[in-house]
């Protein structure tokens, strides 16, 4: 199948044919979940064990706009919340928009968590998440030459998602293991042609807080992704919290790009964060980097004792 996008903004024939690979990988990979650079404060996203884990109500907003200048790039929002319910269980919301370029892609999730004491120090949660994604393709934001069946039409579906994880925490380390969405589905039914099936990811999140004196702590982490059929993917990342209050990191995506982070606690309630990844990929030629913004509102009554912001 021959594909091309046909757009006067572009000034150069390479840019088209990058192009043409994202609008070919739209509609023929969606399944491959969103990424974050700051997936250690977007656990939720990835693992509903997460739901609850905090003795508080939290929301979490994120915005990322990925290969900057390179037109139909990926575009994704994030808006989660969750919160203890009881002793031991927690509820949490998660509503994520994915866009690339003819295909959008809206997630709507609920998670539930059950927390066990293993410990005095160390808790295991069970985690489940139940909801739907809505798959739209508008065929109209490009043009094609020689067009297959598939773009004879504009694609509008709606899929159910069911997934489950778990959560090992104190308040110095996690670990986490989980699986998104257990269901696989067909893309494209509707007009009788199969381009490819939704496939398991598997997701393996971990982190460890040092405490490197008074004002300083220290939290590397990492995020390992594995779909089957493609390679695993893995985030490496290192961050300081110096004083409570201001977050400097690095992180790694392999094969993929190098990022900085940063953050800052504005008070005991709000923090924001930012992160910029430069492509390392023979992508970096065609786009100026990735950014990332992050808003994270804790809702803590003043009349408790404030503590050690999570570095979580």
């Amino acid at each position: 199948m021959k594909l091309k996008l046909v757009d006067m903004k572009f000034k150069h024939i390479i840019q088209k044919g990058l192009i043409a690979v994202l609008l070919v990988s739209a509609v023929s990979y969606s399944q491959q979940d969103p990424q974050y650079t700051q997936y250690m404060y977007n656990t939720m996203s990835v693992n509903p064990g997460y739901a609850g884990s905090m003795d508080h109500l939290v929301v979490n907003a994120l915005h990322r706009s990925q290969w900057v200048g390179l037109e139909g790039a990926p575009k994704t929002q994030t808006l989660g919340l969750h919160t203890p319910l009881q002793k031991n269980v927690g509820l949490g919301l998660s509503i994520i928009n994915d866009n690339l370029g003819p295909a959008n892609e809206t997630f709507l999730d609920a998670n539930f968590s059950y927390t066990v004491n293993t410990s005095d120090n160390n808790k295991l949660a069970f985690g489940l998440k139940a909801g739907a994604r809505f798959f739209d393709v508008d065929f109209s934001k490009g043009l094609y030459e020689f067009p297959d069946v598939v773009f004879d039409e504009n694609i509008s579906e709606v899929f159910l998602t069911i997934g489950a994880g778990f959560f090992y925490y104190s308040d110095k380390w996690y670990v986490g293991l989980s699986v998104p969405n257990f269901m696989t589905n067909s893309y494209f039914d509707n007009v009788n042609v199969s381009i490819d099936k939704e496939r398991l990811h598997y997701y393996l999140i971990g982190g460890y807080v040092f405490d490197l004196n008074d004002k300083v702590k220290f939290k590397p982490a990492v995020l390992a992704k594995a779909v089957s059929g493609a390679p695993w993917i893995a985030d490496f990342s290192a961050n300081f919290l110096f004083n409570e209050k201001f977050t400097l990191g690095a992180a790694y995506r392999w094969d993929d790009s190098v990022s900085a982070l940063a953050g800052f606690q504005i008070n005991q309630n709000l923090n924001i964060g930012y992160a910029f990844d430069n492509t390392t990929s023979n992508l970096r030629y065609y786009n100026n980097g990735t950014h990332e913004f992050m808003l994270r509102y804790e809702f803590i009554e003043i009349v408790k004792k404030v503590r050690s912001p999570r570095f979580f």
